[in-house]
């Protein structure tokens, strides 16, 4: 081997072991490393230099890697496609429980009036069997018979009537001012029911017309 051989020799090891230690190698690439910082020329230099059945399992190892990426990705896919599937299904049943629901709730409101007018119903009868009694015929027994009878459907309704005492306080939310009057009861409180009302479980379905004593 003549001098320049040998130079030329020890400069290709060296720069062999210099790429090793780099490591340029297709096999040696790291796989988190992002491929936009990654020097074509380097890897262009290596296959030139590398031994063909080298570059050929490196090669050959890059497209297993690949496989193996692509099957992950094909298989996230799928797990997606069920979840969303599964998605879609939930969101189907919740809706039809939402509707079964309201049907429900409609069905019990329909049947609470049912029961209501059923029971109004009697009491239309025996107001009208009261009207049908001859001239002359005192009904007065009959009608507050009626009356107390309709009363018993309101209080099973939970309806209870709003009818202040003369000297009870004004509350708003329950008494309907209609006059203020010359009276006896201390100024501002009620005087005198014009009209009751009416409340449904704490509810006020109608407030009271009351007159009211004058300040």
């Amino acid at each position: 081997m003549t001098e320049e051989q040998g130079v030329e020799h020890s400069e290709n090891g060296a720069d062999a072991d210099a790429a090793a230690d780099e490591d340029v190698s297709l096999g040696g690439v790291d796989a988190d490393i992002d491929v936009e910082t990654v020097d074509v020329g380097e890897i262009q230099e290596h296959v030139a230099d590398s031994d063909p059945e080298e570059v050929a399992e490196e090669i050959a190892t890059l497209r297993e890697a690949v496989g193996d990426l692509e099957l992950e990705l094909e298989e996230a896919r799928t797990e997606r496609e069920d979840f969303e599937d599964r998605l879609k299904r939930k969101q189907a049943e919740f809706q039809n429980y939402k509707k079964r629901q309201e049907k429900r709730r409609e069905q019990e409101r329909q049947r609470a009036t049912e029961d209501l007018v059923t029971e109004l119903l009697e009491v239309r009868d025996n107001l009208k069997r009261a009207l049908e009694q001859d001239e002359g015929t005192d009904i007065r027994e009959g009608v507050e018979a009626t009356f107390r009878q309709l009363d018993d459907v309101l209080a099973s309704e939970n309806v209870d009537p709003i009818e202040p005492e003369p000297g009870t306080d004004v509350d708003p939310q329950r008494h309907e001012v209609l006059l203020r009057v010359e009276s006896d009861q201390p100024a501002g409180t009620v005087d005198d029911v014009q009209r009751p009302g009416y409340e449904m479980a704490g509810k006020v379905l109608r407030p009271a017309q009351v007159t009211v004593a004058e300040e």
